[in-house]
């Protein structure tokens, strides 16, 4: 059965500013790298000790320390004493204070001049050891918590928390740091299909990927979307310098969707040709991981200039995308 191809003059374009001579996919200025080939499937007041039976300690809450659940009045009463009057989130340990005891977090008292509060000094630094004590009693709400996450976590635990949120809001997935876009899960491809038009997207699970001109020089990405099974797939290949003088292809798959999405599926890559086959069978990354980070651990497809040269046609690769959905 033949597969779709991006072949023909709607071909899958990247995300780029310079667009190739063939119109099948256009190449564009790329992101960071990696290697490896083989197959893998105010403080004091009187609402501290009023709430003292909703503190945990830092092993409290189950899962290293966090824990799920609606927040008790008392226990948003408590945590709200640490509120930064700028920015509204946490004011976390190494806890300063002004002079006549208002708090603001480190990231907004580094660009201020003065307390917020009462327009006092700032300095000179004055440690809060008690509200610093009262702050490792108690699980805060994830910065997230307004677009859906309920944990609560020790303050230690918070910023690798926030870092990896399935809530924090999604980037623009297209290769190379040129979009600044950010928004939610929904309208990540109403972005792609305003922002990114000549991103081609072909239909079914079994489809061919056509890079053309991959001998153009310097770093240079190639982008597309596959639609099967009811979800968008973004397949990107990229070439670089992982190492210097040593010229890369990464190839990949990303879900638009989330992480625990992306486990009910399965990828496969495959080049063939001249009697030689090469394939990566992986679970697609969920775009809130993007691409970089797969580029430097090597999780996914990885050949160089020879390997691509092998099974390349007149400067244009081929590679064979197969999606398909994991057993429960």
């Amino acid at each position: 059965m033949s597969r779709p191809s991006s072949t023909g003059p709607s071909a899958n374009k990247p995300c780029s500013k310079q667009p190739p001579p063939q119109p099948q996919h256009a190449p564009s200025p790329a992101a960071p790298s990696a290697a490896a080939t083989i197959s893998s499937a105010g403080p004091g007041s009187s609402a501290v000790p009023a709430a003292a039976a909703v503190i945990s300690g830092p092993g409290g809450g189950g899962g290293g320390g966090g824990g799920a659940g609606p927040v008790s009045p008392q226990h948003h009463e408590l945590t709200s004493l640490f509120e930064c009057p700028v920015c509204f989130d946490y004011v976390l340990p190494p806890i300063l204070q002004c002079q006549a005891g208002h708090l603001v977090c480190n990231q907004c008292r580094q660009k201020l001049s003065c307390c917020p509060t009462c327009r006092g000094a700032l300095t000179p630094s004055i440690r809060n050891l008690a509200m610093e004590k009262v702050a490792s009693a108690v699980l805060f709400p994830c910065k997230y918590a307004t677009t859906g996450c309920s944990l609560t976590l020790h303050h230690t635990e918070k910023p690798e928390h926030e870092d990896i949120c399935e809530y924090r809001p999604y980037s623009c997935p297209c290769p190379g740091a040129s979009c600044k876009w950010q928004g939610s899960l929904e309208a990540v491809m109403s972005h792609l299909m305003h922002a990114h038009k000549s991103i081609t997207t072909l239909q079914g699970e079994d489809i061919v990927f056509l890079a053309t001109d991959i001998n153009l020089p310097g770093a240079v990405d190639w982008v597309m979307m596959q639609s099967c099974f009811g979800h968008h797939f973004m397949l990107v290949l990229e070439k670089q310098e992982k190492y210097e003088g040593h010229q890369q292809f990464f190839a990949i798959v990303l879900l638009i969707g989330t992480r625990k999405q992306a486990e009910n599926f399965a990828y496969r890559l495959e080049l063939n040709g001249n009697r030689r086959r090469l394939t990566w069978e992986a679970t697609p990354r969920s775009i809130h991981d993007g691409v970089a980070a797969a580029i430097m651990n090597s999780d996914c497809l990885v050949f160089d200039t020879a390997i691509a040269h092998l099974f390349a046609d007149n400067g244009n690769l081929g590679i064979n995308v197969t999606i398909s959905t994991c057993c429960p």
